[in-house]
């Protein structure tokens, strides 16, 4: 009789343990970085027995030179070492310790991580080391600074783009009525000095007031298709002596294609400011150098939300070596009122501006600085392949704007509409004045003849506003139409460009009056600069 087989020989042959050399070598293969420390506080934090491969590349260090050396020092900061030291006083296998933070990978340099803290016990259950694993979150991280840095600067813009709105309204009322004072003889006799200050110091905030519009990407743009190069040269003699005399500007213009559809007004306003933030950080004998190329970016290397979309591009940058900016600073740089200039000798606008105008002429912007090594801004727009545009003379006296039509007006600040109402009524219009859209409706039911032109607001009044424009075109088959508005409004697809135009608030009274005579001669709003 054949004696049974023992359980033993059943399982077949004992497999071998891995060796400690073959374990090393898992531990270096692995795609985080791992540490093996000591369980024992050290003044620096845990000290270090091994360090794999992956490490190594992560911190720039050599895994000979880490053994001995404490963990801390590859840390950036030892903020976590409070709640490391309460883990360690309470041990328990299999308990472990999270956090994140950044590890110093080289001179000046650091990358965010997630790491964990892990007990390793012998083989009678006593923790005699501590295993460390680093992950490495750089990229996840700045994707997430960069979303929350565009989601604060949308927010801010949506806050500036409002404020901005109401400004327009008092300044608009402000400058008009200097406007009408100055027509006075009676008045400029004893106050002309004093009303000129008045007009002057509300042009000014109406500047800024553009300033930020552009920042909320609200300001109207009239996009050419225009030479970035010839821009940028044509500019140049300006740009020479804001930097004089103690500075200089270098030009390299290199980018071919370079023809982009923009508004050449706004990219002059972006040169200044780029040009006088390099001049204000350079030392003397400093040097703004304006440098463009053409830049291809391909399907693919587009990964992140915050990139550019694939396309061609036309690249302008403006750098400078002076004394640069530290990350604090960048992250702020682009926010309205944001400066680190003496009180009194800046806005905190110019960059704000900058950045609206790139985002509303489709581009996009980028910096680049440190401190003690200057700084670079490029801007990214794209290209098109459109012959330039031809540029036409723009008309420097006003004709004579006296008028006999009836025109209804739709403005719901009351300041304002009784300003306007004034103006176009002593000018002999007939003007029928309204604060809302309903009040509007009622006036044209009333009146019971041919409208001839019709004023509104239609980016405020919305649905509204775009209903009783159709209404009264089906009603009045001549009528004009003048949108007044801090934002852009487009034009309406089915009435002909010279029925309709547009002014931006805010306007000076000269300017709506030859608008209103031209729309109404069959003529268009002649472009305002």
């Amino acid at each position: 009789m054949k004696k049974p087989r023992s359980p033993a020989k059943a399982r077949g042959p004992r497999l071998a343990r891995p060796s400690a050399s073959l374990l090393a070598r898992a531990l270096s293969a692995l795609g985080k970085g791992v540490l093996i420390a000591d369980r024992h506080w050290t003044p620096d934090g845990l000290r270090i027995r091994f360090a794999n491969q992956t490490l190594c590349e992560m911190t720039g260090r050599v895994a000979k030179a880490l053994p001995g050396h404490s963990h801390g020092e590859l840390h950036a900061d030892r903020d976590h070492f409070t709640e490391l030291k309460k883990w360690l006083a309470r041990l328990v296998p299999g308990r472990v310790l999270s956090g994140e933070g950044y590890l110093v990978s080289g001179p000046g340099q650091r990358l965010y991580t997630t790491w964990t803290f892990s007990p390793v016990a012998d083989a009678r259950g006593r923790i005699t080391y501590i295993a460390i694993t680093y992950r490495d979150m750089t990229a996840k991280r700045r994707l997430e600074e960069d979303l929350i840095h565009a989601q604060r600067l949308d927010a801010v813009g949506s806050l500036a783009g409002g404020v901005a709105h109401d400004f327009n309204n008092l300044l608009s009322v402000i400058n008009g009525y200097c406007e009408i004072l100055r027509s006075k003889p009676a008045v400029i006799r004893h106050a002309e000095r004093e009303i000129g200050e008045i007009h002057r110091a509300g042009l000014h905030a109406a500047g800024l007031v553009r300033q930020l519009l552009a920042f909320s990407r609200r300001q109207a743009l009239d996009p050419k298709v225009v030479s970035l190069n010839q821009l940028v040269q044509e500019n140049a003699d300006i740009l020479t002596k804001l930097l004089q005399p103690d500075k200089t500007l270098g030009l390299s213009l290199q980018a071919a294609p370079d023809h982009v559809l923009v508004d050449p007004v706004q990219i002059q306003q972006v040169l200044l400011n780029l040009t006088i933030n390099a001049r204000d950080a350079l030392d003397l004998g400093g040097r703004v150098a304006i440098h463009t190329d053409f830049r291809e970016i391909k399907a693919g290397r587009n990964r992140r939300a915050t990139d550019m979309p694939p396309g061609r591009y036309v690249r302008l940058s403006v750098s400078d070596n002076g004394t640069g900016m530290d990350a604090e600073t960048r992250s702020h740089l682009f926010e309205p009122f944001f400066t680190t200039k003496e009180e009194g000798k800046g806005t905190g606008l110019g960059l704000s501006l900058v950045y609206g105008i790139v985002q509303q002429s489709g581009g996009y912007i980028f910096v680049q600085s440190a401190p003690g090594t200057g700084s670079s801004f490029e801007i990214y727009l794209p290209a098109v392949h459109e012959p330039l545009a031809v540029r036409t003379a723009i008309p420097s006296t006003l004709p004579s704007t006296g008028g006999r039509e009836t025109i209804l007006l739709i403005e719901e600040d009351p300041v304002v509409g009784k300003m306007v109402a004034g103006i176009l009524t002593a000018d002999g219009y007939r003007v029928l004045a309204a604060g809302t859209v309903t009040q509007a409706r009622l006036l044209a039911r009333r009146h019971r003849k041919p409208l001839d032109l019709l004023i509104i607001d239609s980016a405020r009044t919305g649905p509204a506003g775009e209903k009783i424009i159709r209404e009264l075109r089906a009603a009045h088959p001549v009528l004009r139409l003048l949108c007044t508005s801090s934002a852009e409004v487009a034009p309406l697809p089915d009435l002909p460009a010279l029925s309709q135009g547009m002014l931006t608030k805010p306007y000076a009274l000269s300017t709506l009056l030859l608008a209103v005579r031209s729309l109404l001669d069959g003529k268009g709003v002649p472009a305002a600069r």
